[in-house]
């Protein structure tokens, strides 16, 4: 049976016994296992019923372990570095030969970031290895943005959530990969594009690749409640086309009545992307386990933080 709990050496203790631990992060809370434990990093992709062609993210404490993980930095990773970490920003650089096949699909790159919790960089610092920390939610379903999230998901399979608080951020990391030397936008996030390009200059977008993904979270169907979802521009006329199904509502601000609205999630009544994006996994959680016929979202404003959870719901609805 899974513990909730913030006893960081308790947590230690069975990562060093090459088992795996929920951790938060500031963006969502992470399966982490040592990088260097077949053990360990099986188990995550077992737990989460993850494909093993889907690269996972190593978490470092500081950018002194790159040395031990990466054998190149161009000198935008280092500008975007400088800029994010440590933050929720995800680097996608070329991997030192002792780095395992199974952490990165096989490819001659890794994924890493330093995260920007309290609790998980005090944790780090007290091991001897990296971390690497999908998601902890079972492939394909919600992230967790609170422990009590990772708890219902995995209560018979894993041995401890290190308690952590709300995840602060709300989404995943946004990812950044290098080809020829040149900055690729791999994964929308909660790092705005329009902040990257502020500190790199105009950036290429390739978020989509169902074979062999580069990155985690390019594939087309991703962070989806079970609850059938929709994605729509006009909530209004899309109601009305379903009045007989009972619709639960995720609103940017607004709060829309309908007979058939039988629960309505307003991300943010000032219309605050980040708080919109911070709120955004919580309330499908929270919809999912009301019995709904659907789930039906309204599509934000395509500018900021409004890309990226325009970007999750489009993957949840697939």
């Amino acid at each position: 049976m899974t513990i909730i709990s913030n006893n960081i050496s308790k947590a230690v203790k069975i990562l060093n016994n090459e088992d795996v631990v929920a951790i938060p992060t500031e963006t969502v809370y992470g399966l982490a296992g040592n990088i260097y434990s077949d053990k360990a990093i099986r188990k995550i992709f077992e737990v989460k019923q993850r494909p093993l062609f889907n690269p996972l993210i190593v978490h470092l404490h500081s950018a002194e372990q790159l040395d031990e993980i990466v054998s190149d930095f161009p000198p935008k990773a280092q500008l975007l570095a400088d800029a994010f970490w440590p933050g929720s920003l995800t680097l996608v650089l070329k991997k030192k030969s002792t780095i395992p096949d199974v952490i990165t699909a096989g490819k001659e790159t890794v994924a890493v970031r330093i995260p920007n919790h309290p609790v998980t960089l005090k944790l780090l610092k007290k091991l001897s290895f990296p971390l690497a920390a999908p998601s902890a939610n079972p492939f394909n379903r919600i992230s967790p943005t609170k422990a009590l999230h990772v708890e219902s998901y995995f209560k018979y399979s894993i041995q401890m959530v290190l308690e952590g608080g709300e995840c602060k951020n709300g989404l995943e990391s946004t990812i950044i990969g290098f080809e020829n030397n040149e900055p690729i936008l791999y994964r929308l996030g909660a790092i705005s594009t329009e902040e990257i390009e502020n500190v790199v200059g105009k950036i290429n977008v390739k978020n989509k690749k169902e074979k062999t993904p580069n990155a985690p979270g390019m594939l087309a169907k991703h962070y989806s409640p079970k609850t059938k979802t929709y994605l729509v521009n006009d909530i209004d006329k899309f109601i009305t086309d379903y009045e007989d199904r009972t619709i639960g509502l995720v609103s940017f601000s607004e709060a829309i009545t309908a007979s058939n609205i039988k629960h309505i999630e307003i991300l943010s009544k000032s219309r605050d992307l980040k708080e919109a994006a911070s709120n955004l996994y919580s309330s499908l959680h929270t919809l999912d386990h009301l019995g709904l016929d659907m789930i039906v979202a309204q599509r934000f404003p395509d500018i900021g933080l409004g890309k990226s959870i325009n970007d999750r719901l489009e993957r949840a609805t697939k």
